[in-house]
Parts: C-alpha cells; structure tokens; sequence
C-alpha cells in the first residue's frame, strides 16, 4: 500500500491538513501523521477540531516529540511527504536543516531520500528571508506549493477552494482525488 507522511504546522490553513487526510482515506493511501504543537492550537481555532479528531482520520499518528518515529527514518519507504499547512518556522527550519521536531526531521528526511516535499507554505506578504528559504528549498528538491486559489473553477464555496487547493497539491503525488477542476476539462 502506498504510505504519504502528513504534516499539520502551526499556520492558519489547517483545514487544508484535514481535507488532505480526508482525500487520502478515499484513495486508499496510508497516512502518517505528524501535527506540531502550534498547529493543535490551530486545529482548535480554525476547524473547532481536537486532536484526538484530527488523529482518527489519520491511519497512524506520531507525537511531534517523537524523533525516534518510523518517518524519521530514510529507511521507512514512503511516497513522500506534504505539509499543509507549512509555517514559516517549519519551512525555515527545513531549509537550514536543523530540526526541532519530528515534522521538521520528517521532511528533512524526505528531501535527504530525494522524495517530493510538497510545502504548502502560509504567509503573506514575504520578505527576502522567506523568499531566501524557498528558493533553497527548491534547489534541494522541494515543491513550494502555497494555497493559492484558482478562479478560473468557478468556486462557489470555501469547501470548493480547499478541495481545489488540495487535489492540485496531491496531484504532485500523482494521486487525482477527481473532486477538483483543471485547466480546460
């Protein structure tokens, strides 16, 4: 069975974690969830979701304490990893490879397995430091994907921009979750 690892950071943007998880069980993709501290907070505000609820749409759950986790490990075989939402904490951690967690070593381990990172990084405006950040985060090989909505599908809901916003970041994956519009279909 295929196995993506899911990280929830702290950045407003966590019901794009959620709807992520939620995609994932349908396709019958294996998920390893990794939710930092700030980002339970997040849950909470955002999404009015414990983590406990959270947990449960996850196949397995790692603390973000946990360094010793399967999925900080180049040896435990996954498709990758995506990060949704991606604060800039984490994103500037991930580029300087010192991590503080298991999300941050998560994803270092990923870029280090040369398997997609897919960063969906929440913040604007940015300035030249966190630009700085993305651009080395690209040259080693990860996929800087913010959570920008297309218009052009016409959406007539938050639920439609989240799906979009969530499909196109799988797709990188090579998974369709069929429930958003592309170009010219």
């Amino acid at each position: 069975m295929a196995k993506l690892v899911i990280g929830i950071s702290g950045a407003s943007g966590a019901t794009l974690g959620v709807e992520a998880l939620k995609a994932l069980r349908i396709l019958g993709v294996e998920t390893h969830l990794v939710v930092s501290d700030a980002a339970r907070q997040t849950l909470a505000q955002e999404c009015g979701l414990s983590l406990e609820h959270v947990r449960e749409l996850a196949d397995h759950w790692h603390p973000a304490t946990a360094i010793g986790a399967a999925i900080a490990s180049g040896s435990f075989r996954t498709m990758g990893m995506l990060v949704a939402p991606c604060s800039i904490r984490s994103m500037a951690e991930i580029a300087i490879g010192v991590t503080s967690s298991l999300l941050t070593r998560a994803a270092d381990v990923t870029l280090k397995q040369k398997r997609p990172l897919v960063l969906m990084v929440r913040e604007s405006p940015l300035h030249y430091g966190h630009l700085k950040s993305m651009a080395e985060l690209a040259l080693m090989g990860a996929i800087i994907a913010p959570p920008v909505p297309a218009f052009y599908a016409k959406p007539q809901s938050v639920e439609d921009i989240v799906a979009n916003m969530v499909g196109r970041a799988l797709d990188l994956f090579g998974l369709d979750t069929g429930n958003w519009h592309r170009w010219g279909e």
